[in-house]
């Protein structure tokens, strides 16, 4: 573990970014892409993710065809509008404001600008920073590396009161999920793709990089979740994603 940073301050809101909508051809299902900024009562402005990269809203279509997206599924809505700067703007937020970023874990729709916040250190798995590339899609790999101070884990860690980073590894190698304790909400379970729906636990999580740590792991976050009584976000709900609340609206 090569974690060396901390929060000074305890979570007092949470946003969920919506960075569009994508249709995965098994069901087929339609699920949002989300992103996370949780703020401290120190100014500490955490940022969770960044989505797909900027040119699927260039052109969603030609960005498909480059890396062979569509044999997967298809972008339904990827728009400026999905971009991080605006969907921190919705929050009154600037890029630069972003004191702290964690990469949940590394696939195209959750690292698409993580090079795009070189004042901000980087929270990330030790096994996705071992990789030589960030996993992105179908084995191509094609991003670099950003220049960037990472700090990695490899367990279970409390960045500082109530932000707690889970590691989750099943979905991918160095999956991560995270409980917030917010002033009014209580805890907040944020699973990223180690649930990323709640259906996948009765699918006993098919088709994920380790079924078995998955499975493990999936049972491990509902009974945190439950011995807690956290609100549970999935990383793509079909269900629970049209009535979540998004930015410009926080929980506290």
């Amino acid at each position: 573990m090569n974690m060396q940073v901390s929060l000074k301050g305890k979570p007092v809101r949470l946003a969920v970014l919506d960075y569009g909508l994508f249709e995965v051809h098994a069901g087929p299902r339609t699920i949002g892409i989300c992103g996370f900024v949780v703020q401290t009562d120190a100014g500490e402005t955490i940022l969770i993710d960044t989505g797909f990269p900027e040119k699927y809203a260039r052109d969603a279509a030609a960005a498909t065809e480059e890396d062979d997206l569509g044999s997967f599924g298809r972008v339904l809505s990827v728009t400026p509008e999905n971009l991080p700067a605006a969907q921190l703007g919705k929050l009154g937020l600037a890029k630069d404001d972003v004191t702290l970023m964690i990469q949940s874990h590394t696939h195209i729709d959750h690292v698409g600008d993580m090079a795009g916040f070189p004042n901000a250190p980087i929270l990330i798995s030790a096994a996705e920073r071992a990789l030589p590339r960030p996993l992105y899609w179908s084995g191509k790999q094609p991003m670099d590396w950003p220049d960037a101070r990472y700090h990695t884990v490899d367990a279970d860690v409390t960045l500082g009161p109530g932000f707690e980073v889970l590691h989750c590894p099943g979905h991918a190698p160095g999956q991560l999920a995270f409980m917030v304790d917010l002033p009014q909400t209580g805890w907040v379970l944020l699973t990223s793709d180690a649930i990323s729906r709640a259906s996948e636990i009765d699918e006993k999580f098919a088709g994920s990089w380790d079924v078995a740590q998955a499975i493990h792991h999936g049972d491990r976050l509902m009974k945190l979740a439950n011995e807690r009584d956290a609100f549970v976000i999935f990383g793509h709900s079909p269900e629970q994603w049209p009535d979540l609340s998004k930015a410009p609206h926080w929980f506290t």
